[in-house]
């Protein structure tokens, strides 16, 4: 199978908060990876800019009028983005531990992963008679 049909195949079966998962996994997978390296290296830099490019879009998306999460959850992704932001030239100095960033990005996460098993657990409907399972 080509890597298109794949990813094609990976869109149409992954609820948005299974792809918001999955890269906060990727992203998260790159800052671990980076803990411990010294402020020199290219890495840890990558990783850092790679981080707060999501958290720079998801305040982008967040800020955006039509946006339709409640008012106060898009303020406080923005918020969490400054700091990001903020927090990730202090690691990139040195003068800060990668690891308030990986703690950040995982706690989404365990957001991330309840919101995609509820939205799972709402598509799927099991017929009583029948015991077959449809999604909607």
């Amino acid at each position: 199978m080509s890597l298109k049909a794949y990813q094609a195949t990976q869109k149409t079966s992954e609820s948005s908060s299974q792809t918001e998962y999955r890269l906060f996994a990727n992203v998260t997978r790159a800052l671990m990876d980076a803990k411990g390296l010294s402020k020199l290296e290219v890495k840890l830099h990558d990783a850092l800019h790679w981080n707060r490019d999501l958290w720079s879009t998801l305040a982008t998306d967040c800020a955006i009028e039509g946006n339709m999460l409640p008012k106060q959850l898009r303020a406080s992704i923005i918020s969490i983005s400054i700091w990001v932001g903020k927090y990730s030239s202090q690691v990139a100095r040195g003068e800060e531990d990668i690891q308030a960033l990986i703690d950040i990005n995982r706690n989404i996460m365990e957001g991330l992963s309840v919101q995609a098993s509820s939205n799972v657990a709402e598509a799927t409907t099991t017929n009583v008679t029948t015991g077959h399972s449809y999604s909607v």
